[in-house]
């Protein structure tokens, strides 16, 4: 019995150890691709490989600001890194989600002196096959003794919840299918606040502690328009900071400047509505004024 047992422990460890490696090279295998496909503007490649949510969240953003799809998949300022000289410190997978930890001189090539950082990719299981979902890259700068760790083979950092699988956040379900009408940013100043923002009913935005813009998914429309946002103090926060809510109209035509079309402000000291809902038109005079007349 005790013979049987350790035959069935040896299968099972060698069956771990096996499907570990394969995912290791699962992992490897579909960021090579993304990032080649990247490199080398290859859309066949880039559309394949790619996670179809992730796929539908660029075009969606390159509608909203009335660039041409696919061309501007691939007008990045910098270039993926290649993982050919990282070190693969951990992959793992919960049901159809997947991350993978890299670590070393992740190089953007942009020039200087890489220095040795982590790079965390996202990966979904589509088709019974790991798609690339996202990147990001952590730089250690600000946490030596957490560099040294790991060069020294501890990685319990890797222990925290941004470095295991979890379900891609989709923002927004919408899917356009061409250039918007008008193209839009939301704009939020919120000190000491979260604010959470619905453009239209389609363009979902989520501000912390901010003061930041992002493209209004899906854009405005000649006529009626509409935002709605909620309110909540962060811990830590006074409850009595200021807070800008905007949303700008922007323009195609060089030297012409964002219309604001909404704006809701709280001074200092004053109270914010947790939840709000505001009409706003953009009528024959925005529409003037974005044309350049």
């Amino acid at each position: 019995m005790q013979r049987l047992f350790l035959i069935i422990s040896c299968f099972f460890f060698q069956m771990s150890f096996a499907q570990s490696q394969t995912l290791e090279e699962d992992f490897k295998r579909t960021y090579g691709l993304w990032q080649k496909a990247m490199a080398t503007k290859d859309f066949k490649i880039w559309d394949s490989i790619t996670y179809s949510e992730r796929k539908k969240e660029i075009r969606n953003k390159i509608y909203s600001e009335k660039f041409s799809y696919p061309q501007e998949v691939f007008a990045i300022p910098f270039l993926p890194p290649a993982i050919k000289d990282l070190k693969l410190l951990q992959s793992k997978a919960n049901g159809v989600n997947g991350k993978a930890v890299f670590f070393g001189k992740v190089d953007f090539g942009v020039g200087g002196s890489p220095t040795d950082n982590l790079m965390v990719v996202s990966f979904v299981n589509q088709q019974a096959f790991w798609r690339f979902a996202g990147a990001e890259y952590v730089n250690l700068s600000g946490l030596p003794a957490v560099r040294s760790a790991i060069m020294k083979g501890d990685y319990t950092y890797l222990n925290g919840s941004d470095f295991q699988p979890a379900p891609v956040r989709i923002k927004n379900t919408i899917s356009l299918t061409g250039p918007v009408q008008i193209i839009a940013k939301a704009y939020v100043y919120c000190p000491g606040r979260s604010v959470q923002a619905i453009v239209n009913g389609k363009s979902n935005h989520f501000f912390q502690n901010a003061k930041q813009a992002e493209v209004v998914i899906g854009g405005l429309k000649k006529g009626r328009n509409e935002m709605q946002f909620r309110v909540n103090k962060l811990p830590g926060g006074q409850g009595n900071e200021p807070l800008t809510v905007r949303v700008y109209a922007m323009s195609q035509v060089k030297g012409v400047k964002p219309v604001k079309v909404y704006e809701y402000l709280v001074k200092e000291k004053g109270s914010p509505k947790p939840v709000q809902t505001a009409a706003f038109n953009i009528d024959d005079k925005v529409m003037a004024k974005l044309a350049g007349r």
